[in-house]
């Protein structure tokens, strides 16, 4: 299988890299002598209603699920994780400062029209544009394109990002500091490209089926809200010919149960989770069915560290500390989970983490320290503390919700109401800081330690973090400027100690993706950490 030569190389550090010369990109690669389904149609679930389909407007993973179908970036992964070309079919670099894209000449957008470096420079320059609000811009910032911070800023214009087309298929982006894995960077949903001349006609209303212009390997064909999304193939897509699937459907099931129902009697080809409360049985009687993979994700509980008393480190210690991880990911998941101390996966491309001093304590030791901490902040039994626990509609949410704030309940007297809204809701509560607890998780948008530790930094947009720290912000800005790998490792651990010591979100555990994955299903990508799904990989086989 096809490994992308340079991004390995971009990853060793700031020495000079080689061309990647290469036009190939995977497709849905069918093994010989397969007998394929006389239907190739696709059902898959999605966990709840997406709430947009512009890539830049979007910040959730059922969002960038569908848009990995629909939008075409610059790279794609394969299904062990690699980057590999997508509109671009090589690049080079001298520098890590400046690299120079070349674009596959034929790749068309949904309507005809030939994919440009032109369209990449609107779409990163609508991406980062004040007037947008896209809740990614921080993203952009992060890739170190030149001024992408001034103008997200509103200190510069759009016009000044440093992105530009040398020719309709060349794309060169300059960059205000070297970034080793800013190939990496090019496969996250925010810089997929959009269509200009679609944008400017339809405003906000250019997402609906009817006027959608995309160039990935599927374009929509009917949305119904709350019930299914349905995409079809895009006959223009530059790689058609080698796209299995004719139709893609993601239904957006916020029920683990109701979800798992319709796998079994054969209306769903996989799942996009599975209820905690059937996993052993599942694992026991559909052992063909039950697909297990590591993820490059953490679940956390964050707090509102600018609303009191969250804004006091010892009530965050001490809920932190009182969460039993043990019981969480043995008794409640087990399915493979780890319990976190630290935000960043162990399974992070060069991350070598350190348990902080308090995951080396037993937890009869946490909850004395808890208690000890509640009780010189001012709370007790007598004095409860007492907030809402937001979460979004999600059983599973709820069911590891109800447990923690038992915990808090029976160590610690603390009165946790727990508080459901649908996705849509959920996110606009966190963004505004209008909650006291909430349960988060946060899924790397590229494979090295940097995509979890800029959650954290003070301006950053999404995911509503409300921690402000100059000196983590001083500690991540010198780690993304350096040029040596070894030096960026002992930074990030000194980030993560930092996220200890000050505790705004609590880690609760490391991800692994597991699901129910139809035997009849080809192409899923087990060997990739992102989850990154291309349905122009997969195929049905015959039964």
């Amino acid at each position: 299988m096809y490994k992308n030569k340079i991004t390995q190389a971009l990853l060793l550090g700031a020495g000079l890299a080689v061309a990647a010369t290469s036009t190939l990109s995977i497709a849905a690669e069918v093994p010989a002598g397969t007998e394929l389904a006389k239907v190739q149609e696709l059902v898959r679930g999605n966990g709840t209603e997406v709430a947009t389909l512009d890539p830049h407007k979007s910040q959730g993973v059922p969002e960038s699920h569908v848009i990995r179908d629909l939008l075409e970036g610059l790279v794609n992964q394969d299904g062990d994780g690699n980057t590999i070309p997508g509109v671009a079919e090589s690049w080079e670099t001298t520098d890590n400062k400046t690299f120079t894209f070349h674009l596959r000449k034929d790749a068309k957008w949904s309507n005809g029209d030939p994919v440009t470096a032109n369209d990449f420079v609107y779409s990163f320059q609508r991406a980062v544009d004040p007037l947008t609000a896209s809740p990614y811009a921080w993203y952009m910032e992060y890739t170190k394109m030149a001024n992408a911070k001034d103008i997200v800023a509103g200190k510069k214009d759009k016009s000044e990002l440093g992105v530009k087309a040398l020719d309709d298929y060349t794309l060169e982006v300059t960059l205000d500091t070297a970034v080793p894995y800013f190939v990496m960077m090019m496969g996250h949903t925010t810089v997929k490209p959009v269509h200009k001349a679609t944008v400017e006609k339809f405003g906000d209303q250019w997402t609906k089926p009817e006027n959608f212009v995309g160039n990935g390997a599927f374009v929509p064909n009917q949305w119904v809200v709350n019930e299914r999304l349905e995409l079809v193939r895009n006959e223009n897509y530059w790689d058609n010919e080698h796209t299995v699937l004719n139709k893609v459907t993601f239904l957006p099931i916020e029920n683990q149960v109701a979800e798992m129902n319709r796998f079994l009697s054969g209306e769903l080809d996989f799942t996009y989770e599975v209820p905690n409360e059937h996993f052993r049985r599942l694992q026991k009687e559909y052992p063909e069915d039950v697909n297990i993979k590591g993820n490059l994700c953490t679940y956390y509980y964050q707090f509102n560290a600018q609303k009191a008393p969250f804004d006091d480190v010892r009530v965050r210690k001490a809920m932190s500390y009182a969460m039993d991880r043990d019981i969480v990911t043995k008794a409640i998941l087990g399915q493979g989970q780890k319990p976190a101390y630290f935000l960043t996966p162990e399974i992070t491309a060069g991350f070598d983490p350190v348990t902080p001093e308090y995951g080396q304590l037993s937890q009869k030791e946490r909850i004395a320290e808890a208690k000890r901490l509640l009780e010189e902040a001012g709370y007790t039994k007598s004095n409860p503390l007492e907030f809402n626990l937001l979460y979004n509609t999600s059983e599973n949410h709820k069911k590891l919700a109800v447990a923690i704030a038992s915990m808090w309940k029976k160590e610690l007297g603390i009165n946790a109401k727990l508080e459901n809204q649908e996705w849509k809701s959920y996110l606009d509560s966190k963004d505004t800081g209008n909650f006291d607890v909430a349960r988060a998780g946060w899924c790397g948008d590229y494979n090295e330690a940097s995509s979890f530790l800029t959650l954290m930094v003070s301006q950053n947009t999404t995911a509503g973090q409300h921690y402000k720290s100059a000196d983590y912000d001083k500690i991540i800005d010198k780690a993304l400027s350096s040029t040596s790998e070894e030096e960026r490792t002992k930074l990030y651990i000194e980030a993560e100690k930092l996220l200890a010591k000050d505790m705004p979100i609590a880690p609760v555990y490391q991800y692994v993706t597991t699901r129910l994955v139809s035997p009849q299903l080809g192409g899923y990508p087990e060997g990739n950490a992102e989850d990154k799904i291309y349905s122009k990989d997969l195929y049905i086989k015959a039964k």
